[in-house]
């Protein structure tokens, strides 16, 4: 009789142990949990599927996505908590450095092993950070293939060389700028664009004053959010509706901080600000985030630089769509 009970129970104990047998069994590249949105972005570049066990809980948040939301959906999502993290038992812990302490020295003594990744500060630290999540992905190659396009992206928006920067502001909440030794900033830099003088000097999160702005106007604000929405009131002032040469885009927030594949997606919408700039001030109209401004050549002649004269505005060009986030300063009235 008990060895017929024993019979019996041995499939059911088998299956039992299955899950956790596939679970232990070696694999040939590492599992990995990210727990911040700007690794996740690249992890799903350079990872296998199966190797990302979960992403972080700010990727499924459309504002806050580098990897898109449809995309996130792909994978499960974490808070960043040791026990969900333990749960998942994987082999590397990707975050940045402002998981808390005490959840880092949770990670050391459980034996998990965490790797942090620092915000990108250049286009420069973002190729060494890509590279450097492949390795650990088991990947190499698929990182120098990521590099190769941002690089891509980068040489097709840049303005044709002594082409004129164009005066720029990027206008988040509230009047707040990423300042420079950031990589918006680089990026606006490869793109064509200056920063505002008034912004040189601030640091991340620093308020530029309205003041300031009107004093020095820039050729272009970069707002994020909808520039109607009560915090971003100072963008309807009637001074600032009163320059005639500023022109507001809207830029999606989220292109302003990942690197790896989002630096693709912000160079080829900077370079299509810049083109539709050059555009309208040679005259010409295109539709609303035309192209980007490809080396070699550019709508506005040989050197690049926007032309237009003293009070021309430069507006969303007629017959073009909406901007999906904001509007022209004077339709703001």
């Amino acid at each position: 009789m008990p060895g017929r009970i024993f019979a019996i129970l041995l499939p059911l104990l088998l299956t039992a142990c299955a899950p956790a047998a596939r679970r232990d069994a070696p694999h040939a590249h590492p599992t990995i949990v990210s727990l911040n949105p700007c690794t996740d972005a690249v992890l799903a570049e350079v990872a296998d599927p199966a190797q990302i066990l979960a992403i972080s809980h700010y990727s499924a948040d459309p504002e806050a996505s580098s990897l898109g939301v449809d995309q996130a959906r792909r994978f499960r999502t974490v808070s960043g908590s040791v026990e969900e993290v333990l749960a998942l038992r994987p082999d590397i812990i990707v975050g940045d450095r402002f998981i808390a302490p005490a959840t880092s020295r949770a990670f050391e003594r459980l034996g998990l092993r965490l790797e942090r990744f620092p915000i990108d500060a250049s286009v420069e630290g973002s190729e060494a950070q890509v590279l450097r999540l492949a390795a650990l992905a088991g990947h190499p190659e698929r990182g120098e293939a990521l590099v190769r396009r941002m690089r891509a992206a980068l040489a097709a928006a840049a303005p044709p060389p002594g082409a004129a920067p164009v005066p720029a502001v990027v206008w988040q909440a509230g009047g707040m700028v990423p300042g420079e030794g950031t990589l918006i900033a680089d990026l606006l830099r490869r793109t064509g664009f200056a920063q505002l003088s008034a912004v040189r000097g601030l640091r991340q999160g620093e308020i530029l004053p309205l003041e300031a702005l009107l004093a020095d106007p820039p050729r272009v604000v970069l707002a994020t959010g909808n520039v109607l929405s009560n915090e971003n009131r100072g963008l309807a002032h009637p001074a600032l509706r009163s320059l005639a040469g500023t022109r507001l885009e809207p830029i999606e927030p989220n292109l302003l901080w990942c690197g790896g594949p989002t630096v693709v997606r912000a160079a080829e919408r900077l370079g299509g600000i810049r083109s539709s700039l050059l555009a309208r001030a040679a005259g010409k109209i295109e539709p609303y985030g035309s192209s980007p401004v490809r080396g070699g050549g550019s709508p506005a002649g040989a050197d690049g630089g926007v032309s237009t004269p003293a009070g021309t505005p430069l507006h969303h060009p007629s017959g073009g769509p909406p901007p999906p986030m904001g509007e022209d300063l004077e339709a703001a009235r």
